[in-house]
């Protein structure tokens, strides 16, 4: 559930954000990349890869109902240990302990939880897990190298039998720290390419929309080998072909092509900046010719192909052979690369 601020919390929490962000940067750890100026998504998947390439097995770990379990009075120690200013404690405790308006109007008393929708909610949480999770791992397992976006975490073992062991500990420190790993969802996953011969149940995991599995990819010389590498995951995949569907864009036959590439072009750019740097290929199943319908859009439009989804075709390629840049997806290079 989502916990939408009023307007004016949402200038008073951006205001505590700006105040309180520079005392707690400097103190995050190096791989805790989510919600941090400098620092993406993109980097944790890059630096995932990377590792996944070196070790050999992953935990994939999922906290169970992390900001609505997270403890308010833990959270608040944490707070208190960086700043010493009266006015955003006072603040931020009196934002995570109101109380949630329903719809029919009625009040939700909260005991824990830091509310989804929030300025500050995730500068809150990436506190509460630099202790709950980084800074616990640094001091007990610092040889153990891992990935954190939020509450999506990723950590790389050398052997089965350490990532075993590693599930056992940190289950033992979140509930250390009042939390809980998801039983069903929290994986040990091996990371199966060409060099390692071992099998395991699990060889794929997903990771902030990039689901990591053995594909085959193509060396800078042109040979092809079996790697271990990030591309689009289904659930993004399907996400974004749902997307485009709700579009309908076979009932805007009172657009012109110019006029559909400009209300498009944007959405799917950042779909293609985002998903687009690990295995570009893979958006071939999102930019499929018949996700966009195009042929039907110009059959509805235009009489001389009416009916005829071939000839229609044949139109959209040549004016794609014209103008190359007129849609996003049409200027992709679906060649799958290695490393990228």
């Amino acid at each position: 559930m989502l916990g939408i601020p009023t307007v004016s919390d949402r200038i008073a929490q951006m205001v505590v954000q700006l105040e309180f962000e520079p005392e707690l940067e400097p103190v995050f750890h190096e791989d805790s990349c989510g919600y941090r100026r400098g620092k993406s998504a993109v980097d944790a998947v890059r630096m995932a890869r990377k590792r996944c390439w070196r070790l050999d097995w992953v935990i994939d770990l999922d906290i169970q109902g992390f900001f609505d379990n997270l403890d308010i009075e833990l959270l608040l120690r944490a707070v208190r240990k960086h700043t010493d200013c009266k006015w955003i404690v006072l603040y931020i405790e009196r934002w995570l302990k109101a109380p949630v308006q329903m719809e029919d109007g009625t009040l939700v008393e909260r005991e824990k939880g830091v509310p989804q929708g929030g300025v500050v909610s995730p500068l809150l949480s990436n506190l509460f897990l630099h202790y709950a999770f980084d800074e616990w791992m640094r001091r007990n397992h610092p040889h153990i190298p891992f990935e954190r976006y939020s509450d999506d975490i990723v950590v790389h073992c050398i052997s089965k039998g350490q990532a075993t062991e590693m599930t056992e500990c940190i289950g033992q420190r979140m509930e250390a720290c009042r939390l809980a790993l998801h039983p069903e969802k929290t994986r040990i996953v091996y990371c199966k390419d060409g060099r390692r011969k071992g099998n395991h149940c699990n060889v794929k995991f997903d990771f902030l929309g990039s689901s990591f599995q053995p594909r085959m990819v193509r060396r800078p010389g042109g040979n092809l080998f079996l790697g271990y590498t990030p591309a689009v995951s289904m659930k993004a995949s399907k996400r974004m072909r749902d997307v485009i569907r709700s579009w309908q864009l076979h009932n805007r036959s009172d657009k012109s092509l110019e006029e559909l590439a400009r209300k498009l072009n944007p959405v799917v750019r950042g779909w293609v900046n985002y998903y687009g740097h690990f295995t570009r290929s893979a958006l071939r199943s999102v930019f499929n010719p018949r996700h966009f319908m195009l042929a039907k859009w110009a059959m509805r439009k235009y009489r001389r192909v009416r009916g005829r989804p071939n000839c229609a075709r044949r139109w959209l390629k040549r004016i794609r052979k014209r103008n190359p840049d007129l849609f996003v997806h049409w200027q992709l290079s679906l060649t799958p690369v290695a490393g990228r």
